[in-house]
C-alpha cells in the first residue's frame, strides 16, 4: 500500500514541489515572453496528456510491471533533460517528458490495485491513497522551498531522480506482476480507435470530460502562478508553503465530505452543488477585488480561495464517477480518454488564462468564474443527454436485463 500511495503521489509531487522555485528558474535561465514560469506547470500536464493515452492500452498488452518502469523510464529521461538544461526551453522539454512519464506510474498503480483487491480490501488501499493525497499538496511546497534554499531549483529536479530511482527498485525488486499472460489484452489498434470512436461520439461522456477538464484548468493556472501571486500581490515568500496548504486543505476536507453525503444524495446533484459554490465563490471574490482600491486583503483572499477549494473537492470525485459510469464495457480505454481529455482541456484553459496574469488576484478569480460557469453549462447538457453506456465495438448485442 505504501508503494501504491508514493506512485500515485508522484504527479503530485511533480507538480507542487517545484513551484517556490519557478522564480528561480525565470530568473536564472532569463525566460522571456511568450515562455513564462507557469508553463513549467501547465506543460507537464500537456505530456500527460499523451502518456495517458498510451499507458492505460500498453498495460493491458504487457503487464502493469512493464508499463509501469517504461513510465518511469520516460520520466527519468525528463528530469535529466531539465537537470542539465542551460536554456529555460531546456527545462520545459523535459518537463514535458517528466508528463509523458508520469502516466505509467498513475495509470498502471490503479490496474495493479484493480488486479490485487476487491470490497472492503480495496477500499482501504483507496483510503489509504487518498490520505496521502490530501497530505501531498500541503507538504511538496515546502520540501520543495527548503530544497530550493539549500540547493536551488536544480536540487528539486534530484530530488525528482532519485524519488523515481528508488520506487523502480522498489517496483522491480519488491512487487510482482499482477497481470498474467493468459489475461492480457493484444493493442488491436483497429478496435481501440472504434471504441475511441464511440465514446468522443457520446455526448454525455464528452460533455462531463470537458467540464472536468475547465475545473482541472482553472486549478492547474493557480498551481502554475500561485507563488508569484502571493509574492507579487501580497510579499509573502517565506510564508508561502504554510497559505498554500491552508487552501489545498479545502480540497481535502469537501472530498471527505463528499464521501458522506454523496450516497444520500447522488453524485449529479453534489456535482451542481459544487459547481454552484464554485461560481459563488468566485464571483465574490471577483467582485471584492472590483470594490477594493489595490490588491485584495490577503485575509479575504484565503477566505474566499478557501471557499473556491471547497468547491473543486466536491467537484473532482463525483464528475469521475459520473463519466465513469457512462463507459460501461469500455472503462479501460475510457478512462485513458478520460485522464488525457480531461488534461488536454486542462491544459488549454491553463496556458490561456496565463498569458492574462500580470499579478493580479482579479484574474485568478475570473479564471475560476470562468470555469465554474462552462463546467456547469457542459454538465447540464451532458446529463440532459442519452444516459445509455457506450457500447464496445464488436460486442454482440443483447437486450437489457
Amino acid at each position: 500500500m505504501v508503494l501504491y500511495a508514493l506512485m500515485t503521489s508522484l504527479t503530485a509531487v511533480s507538480i507542487d514541489a517545484i513551484l517556490p522555485g519557478l522564480r528561480a528558474i525565470e530568473s536564472s535561465l532569463g525566460a522571456h515572453p511568450p515562455l513564462e514560469a507557469h508553463h513549467v506547470v501547465s506543460l507537464f500536464v500537456f505530456g500527460m496528456v499523451f502518456g495517458e493515452l498510451v499507458m492505460g492500452p500498453l498495460s493491458d498488452a504487457v503487464g502493469r510491471k512493464a508499463a509501469l518502469v517504461a513510465g518511469l523510464g520516460v520520466y527519468v529521461l525528463g528530469t535529466l533533460v531539465a537537470l542539465t538544461a542551460m536554456s529555460f526551453e531546456g527545462v520545459l522539454l523535459g518537463r514535458v517528458l517528466q508528463g509523458v512519464g508520469v502516466a505509467g506510474p498513475k495509470i498502471a498503480t490503479r490496474a495493479m490495485i484493480r488486479d490485487r483487491f476487491e470490497g472492503d480490501a480495496m477500499a482501504r488501499v483507496m483510503s489509504f491513497m487518498f490520505t496521502l493525497f490530501i497530505l501531498v499538496p500541503m507538504v511538496a511546497p515546502a520540501l520543495g522551498q527548503g530544497i530550493v534554499a539549500v540547493a536551488g531549483w536544480r536540487g528539486v529536479f534530484v530530488m525528482y531522480l532519485v524519488l523515481a530511482l528508488g520506487l523502480g527498485a522498489w517496483m522491480m525488486l519488491g512487487h510482482p506482476e499482477t497481470l498474467p499472460p493468459e489475461r492480457r489484452i493484444p493493442i488491436r489498434p483497429g478496435i481501440l480507435l472504434a471504441n475511441a470512436a464511440r465514446i468522443l461520439a457520446h455526448r454525455r461522456v464528452v460533455g462531463l470530460i470537458a467540464a472536468t477538464g475547465c475545473v482541472f484548468g482553472a486549478q492547474l493556472f493557480y498551481l502554475g502562478i500561485a507563488a508569484q501571486l502571493f509574492f507579487d500581490a501580497y510579499g509573502v515568500d517565506a510564508g508561502f508553503p504554510v497559505l498554500f496548504a491552508i487552501l489545498a486543505s479545502g480540497i481535502g476536507l469537501a472530498s471527505y465530505a463528499n464521501g458522506m453525503f454523496v450516497e444520500r444524495f447522488g453524485a449529479d446533484a453534489m456535482a451542481r452543488i459544487g459547481f454552484v459554490g464554485l461560481c459563488v465563490a468566485s464571483a465574490a471574490m471577483l467582485a471584492a477585488c472590483a470594490l477594493t482600491e489595490g490588491p485584495l486583503p490577503l485575509a479575504a483572499f484565503m477566505g474566499l480561495g478557501l471557499a473556491v477549494f471547497l468547491a473543486i473537492g466536491i467537484l473532482f470525485g463525483n464528475l469521475n464517477a459520473m463519466t465513469m459510469r457512462s463507459l460501461g464495457a469500455v472503462a479501460g480505454i475510457g478512462s485513458s480518454l478520460l485522464a488525457s481529455g480531461s488534461s488536454l482541456v486542462a491544459a488549454l484553459f491553463a496556458l490561456v488564462a496565463g498569458s492574462f496574469y500580470a499579478g493580479e488576484v482579479a484574474v485568478v478569480a475570473g479564471a475560476f468564474l470562468l470555469a465554474g460557469c462552462l463546467g456547469l453549462a457542459l454538465t447540464e447538457i451532458a446529463l440532459r443527454s442519452d444516459d445509455r453506456p457506450v457500447a464496445a465495438a464488436g460486442a454482440a448485442s443483447r437486450p437489457e436485463a
